[in-house]
């Protein structure tokens, strides 16, 4: 049975765009080594793209955070860094308009696997709940987090969403 890595929004708007932050920047090689050594063992690997429209002023996001990001057709949406060199075409993309993707979720229904692993960004919003999701759909197989390869733009709750994932028996690895 293979492993599974969740590459959560690693999108330029995320990482230098209209959210982005120092943290995020700091990922780009760490997420690379992990997209690398699941490719060399063959194992699946998954992106997420936080994708909006233009009239994402206008949703319930946009009202509370009122900062276009990610806006599909843009620079923003697209892959950041290392990450954007290494997507293949036979890795699946999904694309969510809000912060867990429904469609991740139920492809996981369908596809078991040995361990699912989440790297990414925002580790208190998109991470987490991409996360949860995937606990759900397999609650028997170990949802893991490394720390290194996660990032929020608030330290503060970059370490609660730690603490959460890991009280909701998710192995999160510390360095």
């Amino acid at each position: 049975m293979k492993k599974c890595l969740i590459v959560v929004d690693y999108q330029n708007d995320f990482v230098d765009g209209a959210l982005g932050f120092e943290q995020a920047k700091a990922l780009d090689a760490l997420i690379a080594d992990k997209i690398k050594e699941y490719r060399t063992r063959e194992d699946v690997i998954v992106f997420t793209f936080d994708t909006h429209y233009e009239d994402y002023l206008n949703t319930q996001e946009g009202e509370n955070l009122p900062v276009p990001h990610c806006i599909k057709g843009t620079q923003g949406h697209e892959l950041f860094g290392e990450a954007a060199k290494l997507i293949c075409d036979a890795d699946k993309r999904f694309y969510k308009s809000t912060f867990g993707s429904d469609e991740l979720y139920e492809w996981l229904k369908t596809t078991s696997f040995e361990q699912i692993e989440l790297v990414g960004v925002v580790s208190n919003i998109c991470v987490i709940s991409n996360a949860i999701l995937a606990k759900t759909a397999q609650p028997e197989t170990p949802i893991v987090v490394d720390e290194q390869c996660v990032a929020s733009n608030d330290p503060k709750l970059q370490q609660a969403s730690l603490e959460v994932m890991r009280s909701l028996q998710m192995k999160v690895l510390a360095h």
